[in-house]
């Protein structure tokens, strides 16, 4: 099992411009990309959570350009490693590596959009989601 360490946050530059920000999201000489399988957008309502699901091989580098939303992410035991909100007041990039289990909920009451450029394309039998999530929503 990969530990806390393992979980990252970059720091994100944006780039003000008078026509409209320009927003770093991943560059292929940092350390997160671990190559390209595909980048794909969700979007998550406010007050709503969406996950609770582990990746036995995908790396996630997760960036919200647009809103606010808070991770939550467990150890393949499902004891609590770490809880982070980001977005546009927090512009940044968590990576989660595989085998950790993450879930994730929409703070702004506007759009919240989440951008993945994982390392390797989304395939259903790679991934595990736990089907009862009440208990696992006290950690919101």
């Amino acid at each position: 099992m990969k530990s806390v360490k393992k979980i990252k946050i970059s720091k994100l530059n944006k780039i003000k411009t008078k026509n409209g920000n320009v927003m770093h999201a991943l560059k292929k000489n940092e350390g997160s990309f671990l190559g390209f399988g595909e980048a794909y957008f969700s979007f998550v309502n406010y007050g709503k959570i969406k996950g609770w699901k582990k990746h036995k091989k995908m790396t996630c580098n997760l960036i919200v350009p647009l809103g606010s939303v808070k991770f939550v992410i467990l150890n393949d035991k499902k004891k609590l490693m770490k809880k982070i909100v980001i977005g546009e007041n927090n512009y940044c990039r968590l990576t989660i590596p595989n085998n950790h289990w993450f879930a994730f909920k929409g703070l702004s009451k506007n759009k919240n959009i989440i951008l993945n450029i994982s390392n390797i394309p989304h395939v259903r039998d790679e991934v595990q989601e736990i089907i009862d999530k009440r208990l696992f929503n006290l950690y919101f």
